[in-house]
């Protein structure tokens, strides 16, 4: 997401003739735009983006459990009347 966005910053300076990027070769500002490629390729291929999804999702079934047993009067156990 970071590539994208300094891509598309660079992006618009360039088109913008703004600063000294407009002087600045296209290859250097569609650079990062490869960059951004490269990772998600390498994100998607090792796993990455799968596993931190999967970890947001047992957070919050964590979260969800935990505030549920609380509202049941439970501890994290499950048990009654054991309240902290």
């Amino acid at each position: 997401m970071y590539f994208v966005v300094i891509g598309v910053l660079l992006l618009v300076m360039k088109m913008g003739e703004f600063g000294m990027v407009a002087a600045w070769p296209w290859w250097g500002i569609l650079a990062p735009f490869g960059a951004a490629v490269l990772w998600w390729a390498f994100a998607d291929g090792t796993g990455y983006t799968k596993r931190r999804e999967m970890d947001k999702m047992d957070a919050r079934v964590k979260k969800r459990r935990e505030e549920n047993l609380a509202n049941l009067g439970m501890d994290e156990r499950g048990r009654r009347g054991k309240r902290r």
